[in-house]
């Protein structure tokens, strides 16, 4: 589950149920460098390009580590250029610029949500590269493999995998990395 809000994060924390976001779009929503793109119709690199103009460098906000503008200053700079094109809502399939520190705990509620998660669906939700996705998926199920583990005594690596419900393609690196883990403790 991924959660976009101060008020989301505090009701998660607090075992709350989770307020939904607003159905409406504001002006003062704040968008990362991938929704910033999808706003302008152009590809994230140009975003990198264009938040130097001092139209956009004036409003960055930085939160998380992660650069966002508003969707008002991004509209009128879209406008200035030319190039606007007319999306609403939050942009579909968009993904969060994750910060390392947060990163487990996102790949933890991807594998919540969905122990089968691949790789590439976390990249396109977190924003992060498939490489990075693939190293925390194999550590987090590893992790959870090497925990069954230790409290039943006698599972295998290969049958608490199975229980976890991690698909045959990412069981092999996830079951060797839990044994090592195993074999530490």
């Amino acid at each position: 589950m991924l959660l976009w809000d101060l008020e989301q994060i505090t009701a998660h924390r607090d075992g709350r149920p989770q307020p939904a976001l607003p159905a409406e779009e504001d002006e003062a929503d704040l968008l990362d460098r991938r929704e910033a793109a999808v706003l302008l119709a152009v590809k994230p690199r140009s975003v990198d390009g264009y938040k130097t103009d001092p139209r956009l460098a004036d409003h960055v906000v930085v939160v998380g580590g992660v650069e966002h503008w508003p969707r008002g200053v991004l509209r009128a700079y879209g406008a200035s250029r030319g190039t606007m094109t007319a999306p609403s809502g939050r942009p579909t399939g968009s993904g969060d610029m994750v910060p390392r520190d947060l990163l487990p705990g996102r790949i933890a509620e991807l594998l919540d949500a969905d122990p089968a998660v691949t790789a590439a669906h976390a990249v396109d939700v977190l924003g992060v590269a498939t490489p990075t996705a693939q190293r925390h998926l194999q550590r987090e199920r590893a992790a959870r493999i090497a925990a069954q583990m230790r409290t039943e005594p006698g599972l295998r690596a290969e049958e608490a995998a199975d229980r976890l419900g991690y698909p045959t393609a990412v069981r092999r690196s996830a079951v060797k990395a839990a044994q090592q883990l195993h074999d530490k403790h």
